[in-house]
């Protein structure tokens, strides 16, 4: 494969898979600066591995594969990174996002998710992106029926923790 080739095909999947792949570097990275960091990661494993691209499966299962994978271990170094750092409260005002002008319900559902331990957010991700439970396993290497027990459990957490929402859930 050429290099323009490879090129054509990179800006052909970021394109069409862009929306897909910022969900999941949302739902790993808080801040707009993260989220940028993340998102050039998984972007630049995405062009590495279109050469290694068999078409076993489709090309929005391997690019979220991807995602998740890189999500994970980006996640995993920026934990260690800022192990020892203490959050500047004087500072804090200026690390927000814009959230004010999202929807607050998406801004909660995302902060539940940012929350649940790593597999079960990628399930989470899964699961509001339509994927099915074989796809979900494929992806995950997990049997299907306890990809629905992850889910059930993952739900029935969501619907609790909604309960204690006040804001107009």
């Amino acid at each position: 494969m050429t290099v323009s080739e490879q090129r054509k095909i990179f800006d052909q999947w970021l394109q069409g898979h862009r929306a897909l792949l910022f969900k999941v570097v949302r739902a790993y990275a808080s801040d707009t600066e993260d989220q940028n960091d993340l998102f050039q990661e998984v972007s630049i494993q995405m062009y590495r591995s279109i050469p290694s691209f068999r078409g076993d499966a489709a090309i929005s299962t391997w690019l979220y594969r991807i995602a998740l994978n890189t999500a994970i271990k980006w996640s995993t170094k920026e934990k260690r990174r800022v192990a020892g750092h203490h959050q500047l409260d004087k500072v804090d005002h200026l690390l927000k996002t814009q959230e004010d002008q999202l929807d607050q319900r998406l801004v909660w559902l995302y902060g539940q998710i940012k929350q649940l331990n790593e597999i079960d957010r990628s399930l989470a991700l899964l699961l509001l992106d339509g994927y099915s439970y074989r796809e979900m396993s494929e992806m995950m290497g997990i049997s299907e029926s306890n990809i629905g027990v992850k889910i059930h459990r993952i739900k029935k957490e969501l619907v609790n923790n909604s309960k204690k929402y006040t804001h107009g859930l």
